[in-house]
């Protein structure tokens, strides 16, 4: 299995897992995940940076990287703003970066303007197709202008990931024709109410679904409410295969092969448990 997006450094989101990273590495290693995408989209560069660090530390983790759009506002103050844009692209710009973001919208929770959340997303698309990177879209409350600024700047150019998809199916569905874009699906897709997620799921392609724990939120069914982490990502796995009417196995080959179509080859390679000895560097 594959986890597309989680964050696994965790520098702003309740501390240091059991174990630390490496003990949740172990863990995910022995639940069958064969790689991870480690986010670094906080509000300041080191935890981008932290995401580049976890793949020098642990064999089978990539990189996505880039300023979540609750903090969208950092990147429009002034000279702080630019030398934070520059640090950015450089980490996106680093091999071991598969995608860029998660950038986009969050009308929910607006914690920055909007017009800050547009520039800063913009900003984003532009340096994705500057890399021929895919981009990591996170949008709530926002389908509409998500889409419509998804389609001014050219985004179908790199293609990307709807990433915790739990909106429309309609959206999704529009997302994945008229962009070529993937949705990948959390564990909301095992709650009671879901939503119309399941339905999204039921419409999408195949070949277009991917799968993803955004840990440590969103804990899939039966542990709802508790911490979550790569080594549950069997569950979300188990649902899909179940609303597509397919195996296990079948799911498996599918979302895997997905996660590499999109963010390539380096998702070959097998997340091990051995962490480097001696520091790590950039």
């Amino acid at each position: 299995m594959i986890d597309t997006h989680a964050h696994i450094m965790n520098l702003h989101y309740g501390g240091p897992y059991e174990g630390g990273t490496q003990g949740l590495v172990e863990r995910a290693v022995a639940a069958g995940v064969r790689h991870i995408n480690c986010v670094g989209a906080g509000g300041d560069i080191d935890e981008v940076h932290s995401a580049l660090v976890a793949t020098r530390t642990w064999p089978g983790v990539s990189a996505i990287c880039g300023i979540h759009p609750h903090d969208a506002r950092r990147l429009a103050d002034g000279a702080a703003g630019e030398t934070l844009k520059a640090a950015v692209a450089v980490a996106c710009a680093d091999e071991a970066c598969v995608a860029v973001g998660e950038t986009g919208l969050d009308f929910h929770y607006d914690l920055s303007e909007r017009d800050q959340q547009f520039a800063a997303f913009e900003w984003h698309v532009a340096l994705a197709r500057s890399l021929g990177k895919p981009l990591c879209i996170h949008t709530r409350n926002a389908e509409p202008e998500t889409l419509q600024v998804l389609r001014q700047t050219g985004a179908q150019n790199v293609g990307g990931v709807i990433h915790c998809f739990s909106g429309t199916a309609d959206f999704g569905l529009r997302c994945v024709e008229e962009l070529g874009f993937y949705l990948s699906v959390p564990g909301i897709v095992t709650f009671k109410n879901p939503g119309e997620l399941p339905e999204a799921v039921r419409r999408c392609p195949l070949d277009r679904l991917l799968i993803e724990t955004d840990s440590p939120f969103l804990a899939p069914i039966p542990f709802r409410g508790k911490r979550c982490e790569p080594a549950l990502i069997g569950h979300t796995l188990r649902k899909v295969a179940e609303i597509k009417g397919i195996t296990e196995a079948e799911a498996l080959r599918a979302t895997s092969a997905n996660a590499v179509r999109l963010f390539g080859d380096r998702l070959c390679t097998v997340l091990s448990a051995a962490a480097m000895v001696g520091p790590t560097t950039r």
